[in-house]
């Protein structure tokens, strides 16, 4: 039945769907969804999940960290407080955090305003090549996925900000000064949580922390337009997210939702707030102790969204391995080293699914 709902909406040039979901929106008017973006019906989201989550919610919040209290004289409970967070659900919400509301609420504003920019404008940055400093896109990779995400994106290379930033977009004519005051603020908080996280882990000598202070830092901006059939498609498929830690910043639209105990759970947004998970590369470092996890983005009839995430690892040159400190007899090594460049030698010759590349990184133990 939904497909013959797509009927008059399914002959769409191909070439239309590189120019985003917003474009594809505003052009078509469309009251379906193309069956490009409609997924197989074992992966559609639930009604359940997307109307009535607040079941789930009332049990199971997502825990706290306040920023404050983890540099005051409760560190150690904070520190152990963030230990079960990465261990039992592989996110936190941060609150009380050190940056300036006015700089948050304006990275949220000048993205919308970004993507509120003419195509041609916005079509200036749109590539399929994964490695370029600023990427304008769609979809994970347009020309491999299956089903085609719910969401356009801008993706911004950080770190060293001198030699990327005059590779960002020029308009809006504030972006480069709002994003570029965020990008410093989000890399100062990344490593002061970080700091934090490897203290929980019981590694406070490890000169990790130097290499985190050059370490990659990769933004991307997510637009999510109103969808007329939110229950057949997503924003963003169940992944988990390659790095370290990302740090997602939201507007008040919901949208996140974390699996856990196999169960979707939306996650509520909290007003300047972030919320930070554990990426696949915490999970290598730490051998296991700390779990990357699923995470997708449902969407909604009535409202669009707009997300930040920022991403957070080791220089792009660098080697991940678990740490020495937490391989022994008793836990012995689980994860292969690994490198940027042998992940993207494995999401570019493949559609990218669930924590595909995570477990092929895995030592089969006996």
């Amino acid at each position: 039945m939904a497909l013959n709902e797509q009927k008059g909406k399914d002959d769409i040039p191909e070439s239309q769907y590189q120019k985003g979901v917003k474009q594809l929106c505003e052009k078509g008017h469309l009251n379906a969804v193309p069956k490009k973006y409609i997924l197989p019906v074992s992966e559609r989201p639930t009604k359940s999940s997307v109307e009535d989550p607040n079941v789930v919610k009332q049990n199971l919040q997502l825990p706290i960290i306040d920023f404050a209290e983890l540099l005051g004289p409760n560190r150690p409970q904070v520190l152990q407080s963030l230990a079960n967070a990465c261990q039992q659900y592989g996110f936190f919400q941060l609150v009380n955090h050190c940056m300036l509301e006015d700089v948050v609420r304006s990275m949220i504003d000048v993205s919308g305003r970004f993507f509120d920019l003419p195509l041609e404008e916005r079509a200036k940055y749109m590539t399929t090549d994964m490695r370029a400093p600023v990427r304008c896109g769609t979809s994970f990779s347009q020309t491999k996925d299956t089903v085609l995400c719910w969401r356009d994106f801008l993706k911004l290379l950080c770190h060293p900000l001198p030699d990327f930033l005059p590779h960002w977009p020029a308009s809006p004519v504030d972006f480069r000064k709002v994003v570029g005051t965020y990008a410093e603020e989000t890399k100062h908080l990344f490593l002061v949580v970080m700091d934090a996280i490897l203290e929980s882990l019981g590694i406070m000598e490890d000169n990790i922390l130097k290499d985190f202070e050059n370490g990659s830092q990769m933004m991307v901006a997510n637009f999510y337009p109103a969808c007329p059939q939110p229950d057949l498609t997503l924003g963003i498929p169940p992944h988990s997210d390659y790095g370290f830690l990302t740090l997602l910043l939201q507007d008040e639209v919901e949208g996140l939702q974390i699996q856990h105990q196999d169960k979707w759970i939306t996650v509520q947004p909290i007003p300047n707030a972030f919320v930070v998970n554990v990426g696949d590369h915490l999970e290598i470092y730490s051998n296991g102790k700390y779990k990357s996890v699923l995470h997708r983005v449902v969407v909604n009839e009535a409202k669009s969204r707009v997300s930040v995430a920022s991403l957070h690892s080791l220089p792009f040159n660098c080697t991940v391995r678990p740490s020495p400190k937490l391989v022994d007899e008793a836990n012995p090594k689980r994860y292969m080293d690994t490198d940027f460049r042998t992940f993207l030698a494995y999401v570019s010759s493949r559609e990218p699914k669930k924590k595909d590349f995570l477990e092929s990184r895995k030592v089969a133990l006996n």
